[in-house]
């Protein structure tokens, strides 16, 4: 399954709307998220990888956003707390969402890919993957995050960092290959999915 809901999210608070209105639209996504498995499963599909949201307010577009002079509306790492909660909200909607229909379907296969804890070490020790950026994104305009919310990538005015590879995020949006890298082996090893799967290699 993809990552349903995160740029309707993003979207959301770029607008303005506020964390109760879009907390409020949780329970429908979580809907159509079952509702779709439920259908592939009519279909003959007997395993399904879904994904939860990642740290938020890690996000450098968000970051501009909500910028504020609060210290306290921050962690230790940078990210801002409220949009990280949001996350943890939408992350445990699913994870319970998803064990009904473990339940409901014991023969199927559905595990959640935990996205957020796998791009803890991103933040917790960045230095160890090579990264020198965390918050920062390589492909922006201005400002601390390097991010003007009303243009992309790409757009007249923006430019791209030297090396990509540096960054964990490319656009204030999206990660780089590299953090993609880090994240996938979180996954791919089992220690951040519920339950615990260990994904074949392409040698087994």
């Amino acid at each position: 399954m993809g990552e349903i809901g995160g740029n309707e999210f993003n979207l959301a608070f770029i607008q303005g709307i506020s964390s109760e209105v879009i907390g409020g639209l949780v329970p429908e996504v979580i809907k159509a998220i079952s509702a779709a498995i439920e259908e592939l499963i009519e279909l003959g599909a007997m395993t399904f990888v879904v994904p939860g949201t990642i740290p938020l307010g890690c996000l450098p577009v968000l970051l501009t956003r909500f910028r504020t002079s609060n210290k306290q509306a921050y962690d230790r790492y940078g990210c801002l707390i409220w949009l990280n909660d949001f996350a943890h909200y939408y992350n445990e909607y699913l994870k319970k969402e998803l064990e009904s229909m473990r339940r409901l379907h014991p023969r199927i296969n559905i595990i959640y890919a935990d996205y957020y804890q796998a791009s803890m070490p991103l933040y917790l020790s960045p230095r160890s993957f090579g990264f020198k950026s965390t918050l920062t994104a390589c492909c922006g305009g201005e400002g601390p995050y390097n991010v003007n919310v009303t243009l992309s990538c790409g757009d007249p005015g923006t430019k791209s960092c030297d090396d990509p590879s540096s960054y964990v995020n490319w656009d204030g949006a999206h990660f780089t290959d590299e953090a993609h890298r880090v994240i996938s082996n979180g996954l791919l090893d089992g220690s951040c999915t519920i339950p615990r799967f260990e994904f074949p290699s392409c040698a087994s």
